[in-house]
């Protein structure tokens, strides 16, 4: 076995370096360290994508809780609360009529829509 590493060697003289224990040992450890660790390299990585991903998250949450609070400061108001009532829900005063017009291009981008879920 012996022969062979050093014919091996004298082939390839870079690989005399393992001849040394210390050094099969540093390799070993960096192996170690890099795949078969629970703190592997790999495994630091893929954590780190996950936070980087949550704090993505955390900013566009965070983002849609400024707008509902300002929606809901709008809404504190009456006259607010009667118009997104009127606007989204078509609610309206026993004396009105309500009339809902589509208009073309509505209907095209609707049907668009649709068919791509």
């Amino acid at each position: 076995m012996f022969k062979r590493f050093q014919i091996l060697v004298q082939k390839i003289p870079f690989l005399s370096f393992l001849g040394n224990k210390y050094y099969l040992i540093l390799i070993a450890f960096i192996v170690w360290m890099l795949f078969f660790d629970n703190y592997s390299y790999f495994e630091h990585r893929f954590l780190n994508l996950q936070i980087e991903e949550l704090n993505d998250n955390k900013k566009y949450y965070q983002s849609e809780i400024t707008k509902d609070s300002i929606k809901i400061k709008h809404l504190k108001n009456d006259n607010m609360i009667e118009k997104y009532a009127r606007e989204k829900y078509f609610m309206k005063k026993d004396s009105e009529d309500i009339y809902i017009i589509e208009f073309e291009e509505d209907k095209i981008k609707d049907s668009l829509l649709e068919a791509e879920n």
